[in-house]
């Protein structure tokens, strides 16, 4: 049975839009005010949850932002990403292209649903806030791993929309990642 693990890279403010700054909505790179231990930190916590993983659920906008760019790059992470089957929640992508992936068809909450029935193991989201609301709505998120950025960012897309009903969480584990990055995780119920 599977389990689906959101990972989000969040502001203190909780906005997940654009942290690279290469989106277009801020020129601002999240990572670029962090210390080089904290970069290293960050890093590693990318690579080890990327290992941990065993297939990857993206919503259309955030596999296209991972597919122009990992094919082309080599070391540890770009092998992780190229070689684990990748899910895709998207109702236009036709031909997704990048290796090991597949378009799911229909109902997503359904489609999600099975995906936990046919992958043993954790299937990490990664980058993908409207998927995240929709899975949180249809209580398919496992669990969730914040790394939270020192920044306000005042504006952009946020980790959490509106929910019909209030979605229990609770803390499992809380740390530091180097020396200003904090980094939460809850699961659901």
């Amino acid at each position: 049975m599977g389990t689906i693990i959101v990972f989000e890279n969040v502001s203190l403010d909780g906005v997940t839009q654009d942290p690279t700054g290469e989106e277009g909505f801020s020129r601002h790179d999240w990572r670029a005010g962090l210390g080089p231990t904290d970069r290293e930190a960050w890093d590693k916590l990318i690579l080890d949850d990327a290992l941990g993983a065993q297939a990857l659920l993206l919503g259309r906008r955030s596999y296209e932002f991972f597919a122009a760019r990992y094919p082309s790059r080599t070391g540890r992470l770009a092998d992780r990403m190229n070689s684990l089957p990748k899910y895709v929640a998207s109702a236009t992508l036709a031909d997704p292209g990048w290796k090991n992936s597949t378009v799911l068809d229909g109902d997503l909450a359904e489609a999600v649903a099975g995906l936990k029935h046919t992958v043993n193991g954790e299937i990490r989201v990664y980058a993908s806030s409207q998927l995240v609301h929709t899975l949180i709505e249809h209580d398919l998120v496992d669990e969730l791993r914040l790394a939270i950025f020192p920044l306000v960012m005042g504006a952009g897309n946020r980790l959490f929309g509106q929910t019909s009903a209030p979605k229990p969480l609770r803390l499992v584990d809380s740390r530091t990642v180097g020396d200003s990055l904090a980094y939460l995780t809850y699961q659901s119920g």
